[in-house]
C-alpha cells in the first residue's frame, strides 16, 4: 500500500505515531529510542522509521513544516493507515513572559487564522481542540517523570513569527487570550483528528522568546529535546499484564 507521499505498507505504520517536524529529529529519536527499528518511508527525504519503545511498538514520522505538511501526512496517516492517535513533539516561540526557554508546553487547544479546515471541509473555525484523553495521559506521565509541563493554549501560524516586517501587529492578532507559545503545524493536525475522529496531541518546546535573547540551534533542535521526547514515548506505552 502506498499514497501519493508515503510508500510503506500499512503493517509497516504503528497504531501510534511520534511526529516530529525535522526528518533528522525522527531519524535520532530512532536511533536512540527503539529498537528493532526499520525505515518505512523515505519519500521527499521525509524519513519515518517504526521500532518498539519498552513494548510497545511505535513509527516515528516526520511532518515537515507548515500546516499544509503535517495535513497531509497526518490525513494520510489517519485515513489510509488506520493509525490511532499522533503525537506532534516540535520546537515553538513565546511572547509570554511567563514562559522560558527550554520548557515544555502541551497545547490544549490551537488557535490559527489559517484558512485550512474551510478549504478542505467547508468549516470556517479557527480553534481547535486537541484530545483530552490523551494529554491526560501525557500529563500523568509528566507527574511520574518529574517533568514539569505547563499547559494551555497555544497559537500555529503560516509565517515564521521572527520574519514578521511588523512584529507589534502579528501580536495584535493574538491579544484575545492567554496564549503560552506559536508554532506552524499543531492546528492542522488537530483539525484532521477531529474530521477523521482520531487523536491527537501536541508537546512543544521553547526554543525562542521575545523576552530572552538567547535560543537554541539548530543541533540543539535536533538532537536536545530529549525530555520532551520521552515524555511522549512513555505516554506510548501500553500497560503490561
Amino acid at each position: 500500500m502506498a499514497t501519493f507521499h508515503i510508500e510503506s505498507k500499512k503493517e509497516d505504520i504503528a497504531q501510534v505515531v511520534l511526529m516530529p517536524g525535522d526528518p533528522l529529529r525522527a531519524k535520532y529519536i530512532a536511533d536512540k529510542y527503539l529498537t528493532s527499528v526499520k525505515m518505512v518511508n523515505s519519500v521527499r527525504n521525509m524519513f519515518a522509521y517504526t521500532g518498539f519503545y519498552k513494548n510497545t511498538r511505535v513509527t516515528v514520522f516526520a511532518s515537515g513544516m507548515g500546516i499544509p505538511s503535517i495535513g497531509i501526512y497526518s490525513y494520510e496517516l489517519y485515513k489510509f493507515y488506520d493509525v490511532k492517535k499522533i503525537i506532534r513533539i516540535g520546537t515553538a516561540g513565546s511572547f509570554s513572559k511567563d514562559i522560558k526557554l527550554r520548557d515544555i508546553i502541551l497545547s490544549t487547544g490551537s488557535y490559527s487564522l489559517s484558512t485550512f479546515p474551510y478549504l478542505l471541509a467547508g468549516d470556517k473555525v479557527s480553534f481547535v481542540e486537541s484530545s483530552l484523553l490523551l494529554n491526560e495521559k501525557i500529563r500523568k506521565k509528566a507527574l511520574t517523570k518529574n517533568i514539569f509541563l505547563k499547559v494551555g493554549k497555544t497559537i500555529t501560524s503560516d509565517v515564521f513569527d521572527l520574519y514578521c516586517i511588523d512584529h507589534q501587529k502579528f501580536l495584535s492578532n493574538f491579544q484575545n487570550d492567554n496564549y503560552l507559545a506559536v508554532e506552524m503545524e499543531a492546528f492542522g493536525l488537530f483539525y484532521i483528528a477531529k474530521l477523521l475522529q482520531k487523536e491527537a496531541a501536541c508537546l512543544i518546546t521553547i526554543v525562542d522568546s521575545l523576552y530572552d535573547k538567547g535560543s537554541l540551534t539548530s543541533e540543539d533542535r535536533e538532537k536536545s529535546l530529549d525530555e520532551m521526547i520521552t515524555l511522549a514515548l512513555e505516554a506510548c506505552v501500553e500497560k503490561e499484564g
